[in-house]
């Protein structure tokens, strides 16, 4: 047997902790009749499993007869992009092919061969007209979203055909800072009703029951790794496959485990913060109490610069304010990185 884990983002790992709460969630919604949601914003840190939870959805559903999904991305033309998948990908267009040709834009194109789309708009809101026709659901995916020029005529013309009453659903994935700028365009607000799954960590005990199974070690070393973990994503699968690697040491993996977290996650994260957001970072990781209080006045910051910065680390999933009052990193072994960077 290979490897049981992945470090490659992006790929469905043959090892995953379910998210029981977040997908009943998701799939309640889409099923109910009416469905209560038409739309989802995944939101996480990098590596937390954003792209692994839509494709899990996505899957679930095209298990269903109703359903049918598309996924897209940013950096094309998403309108003209779903317009030609509808009309010229097989399983798709099969749906659309049932009467023989079909009229588009006033003439006449047969679906046995490529069709040249003129008014992309057009031609998926017929399109949906067939699907409801047919009862059939079109589940729009969209990874790691952005807030560019294509993304925003997608999100206008789709709140359109959402109010239209037309059977589409849009499922979308991205950091909090991106689904944010998306969200402040102006005649986009109603992504702000869009509920919000905010990807925390995995269940601990689910994390070392994987372990034991998998790299057959004591159940007091999956415990250790999974608390090595702190329950995230990336971390999970990266300490499993070097620990594998190392026939099942963990101790010999922790190097490798350590420099892949910083070199493909970390530096990212860091470099996308402020001078600001990192003072405060180190603060709270070097702070003795962990207390609110104890961090600004560690920083000589008054609550009014406080508040901000603190907020911004907390949207971006970077640290922990559950407990009311009290501040902690999320992240594992993230401490000892970031002391190195600011000292």
């Amino acid at each position: 047997m290979g490897n049981p884990y992945t470090i490659t983002f992006g790929k469905e790992p043959l090892q995953n902790i379910p998210r029981f709460t977040e997908t009943n969630e998701m799939l309640d919604a889409f099923l109910n009749v009416p469905p209560n949601q038409q739309t989802f914003l995944i939101t996480g840190v990098r590596g937390s499993g954003k792209t692994v939870l839509m494709t899990e959805i996505r899957k679930h559903l095209q298990k269903k007869d109703d359903w049918e999904s598309v996924e897209l991305s940013t950096s094309q033309d998403l309108l003209l992009t779903l317009a030609q998948t509808l009309y010229n990908e097989n399983r798709l267009a099969n749906l659309l092919k049932q009467g023989g040709g079909f009229s588009l834009l006033g003439f006449g194109v047969q679906l046995n061969g490529a069709i040249k789309i003129q008014n992309p708009t057009l031609a998926i809101r017929s399109a949906l007209e067939k699907y409801a026709k047919r009862d059939k659901k079109l589940l729009i995916c969209i990874d790691e979203v952005i807030s560019n020029d294509t993304m925003r005529e997608f999100a206008s013309i789709y709140q359109i055909l959402i109010r239209e009453d037309y059977p589409i659903f849009l499922l979308m994935t991205g950091l909090y800072d991106n689904i944010n700028d998306l969200r402040n365009e102006k005649n986009l607000t109603f992504l702000y009703r869009a509920p919000e799954i905010r990807l925390r960590s995995l269940n601990l005990s689910t994390i070392a029951a994987n372990y034991a199974k998998n790299l057959s070690v004591s159940e007091n070393d999956a415990r250790q790794m999974a608390a090595l973990t702190k329950g995230y994503s990336f971390a999970f699968q990266v300490l499993g496959y070097f620990t594998y690697r190392h026939q099942g040491d963990f101790n010999a993996a922790l190097p490798e485990y350590r420099q892949y977290l910083e070199d493909y996650v970390y530096d990212k994260i860091w470099s996308e913060l402020s001078g600001e957001d990192r003072k405060l970072l180190y603060a709270i990781i070097t702070s003795e109490s962990g207390k609110a209080k104890d961090i600004k006045d560690k920083l000589n910051w008054s609550n009014e610069k406080y508040a901000p910065y603190r907020d911004r680390l907390l949207k971006k999933m970077i640290i922990d304010g559950s407990e009311y009052g009290y501040l902690k990193p999320v992240l594992p072994l993230m401490d000892d990185f970031v002391r190195i960077r600011m000292e």
